[in-house]
């Protein structure tokens, strides 16, 4: 019985890969109250969920989304950003001013050391002494 119902999603869903994937998904969805939308018929979960997928009373491009949805762990949500900050060269410089919520000062500089400061810095370090202990 659900050979014919498998053969029939295959129009719909190219990968069978996917489609046991879409439908396990759809069963669980139905085993946990999700309302059906066929006639049962005495059929068991997956087999309900093959045959909404046949019969596209359910989209298999919604049933992905929905799958991907459900084993994420962590959602990132994009939030806007804030309209008084704008990153320029490293820093930041808070463009209205007359907002005293932000407590961002006016720029924000990081020191800054030039090659020839940094190769005097390093040919001035100093060997650690070597002790018998290693």
């Amino acid at each position: 019985m659900a050979r014919v119902t498998v053969e029939d999603c295959i129009d719909k869903v190219d990968n069978r890969f996917e489609l046991v994937l879409l439908a396990s998904h759809r069963a669980r969805l139905i085993s946990q109250g999700a309302p059906i939308t066929i006639d049962r018929d005495n059929d068991k979960n997956p087999v309900v969920a093959l045959r909404e997928i046949a019969d596209e009373t359910l989209s298999p491009d919604d049933l992905k989304e929905d799958l991907i949805h459900s084993l994420q762990k962590h959602v990132e949500v994009d939030e806007p950003e804030h309209e008084g900050a704008a990153m320029i060269g490293g820093g930041v410089v808070a463009a209205d001013k007359g907002d005293e919520e932000d407590d961002l000062p006016e720029t924000l500089t990081f020191d800054q050391m030039s090659e020839e400061e940094l190769l005097a810095g390093i040919e001035g370090l100093v060997p650690p002494e070597k002790s018998d202990d290693y």
